[in-house]
């Protein structure tokens, strides 16, 4: 029996480091999931989307982001004004201590402008987003370029 239990064990371990393989620490902080959606043809921006945990007692603040597939990285976020849905560049967005943000489509997200290497934002493949943090600092995330979104296990939510 345990040396079922130890082969099944082992069995396994690949599976879970896997599912914690796109998982970045800074501080306090741990970002999970980068993805963006693979760039349709003649696009001039793309958006990319992660959640961010904060484990810490204290809040933390996105201040910025950066690529090298874009000429500009932005924070944005959707608003309802009246009717309608409104995207709107956004200078920072705070991480509540011991919860959670999730940048998702219609939600806080970021936008990339100015696109250079298109040849990154296919299906499959991966380009490198480095996210900046009030008190963690930086961290150098992987996003993953999907055809479709993933299966979200997570809904739009911003902090307050």
């Amino acid at each position: 029996m345990l040396k079922s239990s130890l082969l099944l064990a082992a069995l396994l371990l690949p599976v879970f480091s896997a599912a914690n393989a796109e998982d970045y620490k800074a501080g306090d902080l741990l970002v999970s999931d980068p993805w963006s959606q693979e760039l349709p043809p003649n696009a001039p921006t793309v958006a990319a989307y992660f959640v961010i945990h904060n484990t810490g007692a204290t809040p933390d603040r996105l201040l910025s982001v950066e690529t090298s597939v874009a000429e500009k990285a932005e924070l944005h976020e959707h608003v309802m004004q009246g009717d309608l849905m409104k995207m709107q560049q956004v200078p920072s967005v705070a991480v509540p201590a011991k919860g959670e943000l999730t940048f998702a489509p219609m939600a806080y997200h970021v936008m990339l402008l100015g696109l250079k290497d298109r040849s990154l934002l296919a299906d499959g493949k991966q380009f490198p987003l480095t996210l900046t943090f009030e008190k963690a600092g930086k961290v150098q995330v992987q996003v993953s370029v999907q055809k479709a979104p993933p299966m979200a296990g997570h809904g739009p939510v911003h902090a307050q």
